[in-house]
């Protein structure tokens, strides 16, 4: 199998470097590496050209979704591999994956889970971040539903098949190609295949995208309901909808008296509890006192996928456009 390693980046310098010297260190031997340039202005193509990789440029700024469409027309891997430009996969990475398509005929595609340490050590909203991530995806390892789009190796008969990824879908690719794959073909998520992620530094950009992403998934979850993976996930889901609700009840001691102090109290007791296996990997492996900053973070985070959530529903209600979002797209039911 010749595997076509697809590097989609915009503005990504920096991690770019350490993106292809890991992909061109790969010890899978029939691979090449192209880096589909989505019109950076910074000095991207300069550092991709100094690699020796093929560059391919979109003609204006399309998003990763249609530049990775873009990067699979100019390839001809019989795997098409697509690895975001702030990652850098484990030297492994595209053997094991390549192993697991060989392995089981029925796997359309394979993705790979993020180390717990970021690729870069930027900020403490940075770390949390890693370690939220990796968590989520080693919980959900073995068959998903959904795809996890920075690390995923898909049969390029596969991937033609479903049209490739939606070219407007910016924020939801990950759900929304994943629904599509996972009708006819299982998708693999496995730790066999790894990579560092250079994550956001930023809280509130952290914040901002969960809750976007979380608002535009809802039409798909509506519609299959048995997906999982992803924010969709059992105990996560009920932390995040209980901590809201935690936070909605916080005026009752002061409207109707002290004693219904214990209703926030409560939802909030109940939302530790649904993350205590987090809880105790981060205690595991980063101490008590960052433990305490994750903690006051994650309740944040959750609140904030719930808000997510309720927006998304009520817009599902209210708008027809919405509810229809996603139609249209071959493979999608």
């Amino acid at each position: 199998m010749k595997v076509s390693v697809i590097v989609p980046n915009y503005n990504y310098a920096r991690p770019l470097e350490e993106c292809l010297r890991a992909a061109l260190a790969q010890t899978y031997p029939d691979t090449e590496v192209v880096v589909v340039d989505d019109c950076s202005t910074d000095d991207s193509p300069r550092v991709a050209e100094s690699f020796g990789v093929r560059v391919v440029r979109t003609p204006r700024n399309v998003g990763a979704p249609a530049a990775r469409n873009h990067g699979a027309e100019h390839t001809d891997g019989d795997v098409v591999m697509f690895v975001d430009s702030d990652v850098a996969l484990a030297p492994d990475a595209v053997a094991q994956a390549v192993a697991a398509l060989r392995a089981d005929d029925s796997v359309g595609a394979v993705c790979g889970i993020y180390d717990p340490d970021p690729l870069f050590v930027d900020s403490l909203a940075e770390q949390y971040r890693g370690l939220q991530l990796h968590y989520w995806q080693k919980e959900d390892e073995g068959h998903i539903t959904t795809s996890y789009t920075a690390i995923l190796a898909v049969r390029r008969e596969v991937f033609t098949a479903l049209g490739g990824f939606h070219p407007t879908m910016r924020h939801t690719d990950n759900a929304e190609f994943g629904a599509r794959l996972s009708l006819n073909h299982r998708i693999l998520l496995t730790s066999a295949v790894r990579g560092r992620h250079d994550f956001d530094d930023n809280l509130r950009m952290v914040l901002r995208k969960m809750f976007t992403r979380a608002r535009l998934t809802i039409p798909i979850y509506l519609r299959r309901p048995e997906l999982n993976g992803g924010l969709s996930g059992g105990p996560r889901a009920y932390a995040s909808l209980i901590t809201l609700a935690a936070l909605a009840t916080v005026p009752l001691p002061l409207l109707f008296g002290p004693a219904l102090a214990a209703v926030p109290a409560g939802a909030l007791a109940v939302a530790l509890v649904c993350d205590r296996g987090l809880f105790r990997f981060v205690r595991r492996h980063r101490g008590p006192v960052f433990l305490g900053y994750f903690m006051g973070v994650h309740m944040i985070v959750n609140a904030t996928v719930a808000a997510a959530a309720v927006a998304g529903g009520a817009q599902w209600v209210l708008s027809r456009r919405f509810r229809r979002m996603y139609d249209g797209m071959p493979g999608w039911a």
